[in-house]
């Protein structure tokens, strides 16, 4: 099978390029599939950006598309568990035709703090995708283990 596609002189290297790339995309793809998946393996991942701000942290963690009745966090004395679940779901109508796209997936990160953290004055909300949570550092004595909820 051919395909037409049309050259102009500037872009000549740059066609080239993608049409080797399209064609040894191609090839590979059929001997390791799951190559093919690789990129949507970044759309389960959890980036989280952490601030010593003296006498707690201030922890964010990026999760787009996941509601905050999915997130499981756990916090004991210098580590905080943050699990999510996410599920994502794509329609399209036509006249000819009727498709559906869905993915599923679990993740979670795990942040560990030098010093223990006062797991009663730790809060988590949640807006806009953004989880924020702000833990105290620990004064006293307190082995307590404790569930965040997500306000």
């Amino acid at each position: 099978m051919k395909f037409l596609v049309k050259k102009a002189p500037e872009h000549f290297l740059k066609t080239v390029n993608d049409e080797i790339n399209s064609l040894l995309n191609r090839h590979f793809d059929s001997y390791f599939p799951e190559a093919a998946y690789l990129e949507e393996i970044d759309k389960f991942y959890m980036p989280v950006e952490i601030e010593d701000k003296g006498k707690s942290y201030q922890i964010k963690a990026e999760l787009p598309g996941v509601e905050k009745e999915n997130l499981d966090i756990d916090i004991d004395k210098n580590y905080l568990i943050i699990n999510a679940k996410k599920h994502e779901e794509n329609k399209e109508e036509s006249n000819n035709y009727k498709r559906t796209e869905f993915r599923y997936g679990e993740f979670s990160r795990t942040v560990y703090f030098p010093e223990e953290i006062d797991v009663e004055e730790t809060k988590a909300t949640m807006k806009n995708g953004i989880l924020e949570i702000h833990a105290k550092k620990m004064q006293a004595d307190n082995n307590n283990h404790k569930k965040l909820t997500v306000e």
